[in-house]
Formats: structure tokens, C-alpha cells, sequence
């Protein structure tokens, strides 16, 4: 046992993953559910998940779950993760885009990840 950390081997547990976040990081599973709101404070969906870049271990995009009725005619649409601000007031990030833009948006759908260029270019966001 390692008398300065005797908790070093150990494995973080849920109860550590639901902790209030400090700092700059997040864990990726309280992302999911945070809602979404254009810079007028318009509720426009919810992050369904994130999609990480497997080369660089950075996220690239936030899935935003977006309209339909009780998950019937919901739609997904890839935001590149730099679109989001987290504003604590509202409890949810914030994205400069209003529901007209995003309703143009491409979404994901079988094979999306082979759609990735049109996905930045759309968003106008540079390949990482």
C-alpha cells in the first residue's frame, strides 16, 4: 500500500463521476442531457453525446438532439464542440446559431463519419 496515496490503485466509482464538476474539466457523461440555448436564451435542444477524435483525444463534436415528440422525429446534429460555451446561468451552453440554421444542418445518420468534411465545412470549422 502507498502510505502518501493510499488511494492511488484504486478506480474512480459513479459516485466520484457524479461529483459537482470544478475546474475545466468535465466528465463526458454529465455532458450528455445539458441543454442548449441560441444567444437569445432560446432552448434549441439537448447533447445527446459526445463523438471524440480517436488521433487526437480532443472532442469534436457534441451530438444536439433536436426536435421531434417523445423521441419520435428527433434528429442528431454534429456541432463542432468549439461552437459551445458553457453559460453557468442558464446551466447549459450556449451556440451562435438560431433553430432556421440548424434545421439545415447536417445530421447523423448511417455512415456520418464519412461526412465529416461536410460537417466542418457546413459549420465552417477547420479539420483537426
Amino acid at each position: 500500500m502507498n502510505t502518501i496515496n493510499p488511494r492511488r490503485d484504486a478506480r474512480p466509482t459513479a459516485k466520484d463521476m457524479t461529483a459537482p464538476t470544478t475546474g475545466h474539466l468535465i466528465a463526458g457523461g454529465k455532458v450528455a442531457g445539458t441543454d442548449v440555448y441560441s444567444l437569445e436564451g432560446e432552448h434549441i435542444g439537448s447533447i445527446e453525446d459526445v463523438m471524440l477524435d480517436k488521433s487526437s483525444g480532443r472532442v469534436a463534436y457534441a451530438v444536439l438532439s433536436f426536435g421531434g415528440f417523445l423521441g419520435l422525429g428527433t434528429k442528431h446534429f454534429p456541432l463542432p464542440w468549439e461552437m459551445l460555451r458553457y453559460d453557468t446561468t442558464l446551466g447549459g451552453y450556449v451556440v451562435k446559431i438560431d433553430k432556421a440554421k440548424l434545421e439545415g444542418a447536417p445530421v447523423i445518420e448511417a455512415g456520418w463519419v464519412d461526412r465529416r468534411r461536410m460537417v466542418d465545412d457546413y459549420w465552417a470549422m477547420p479539420v483537426l
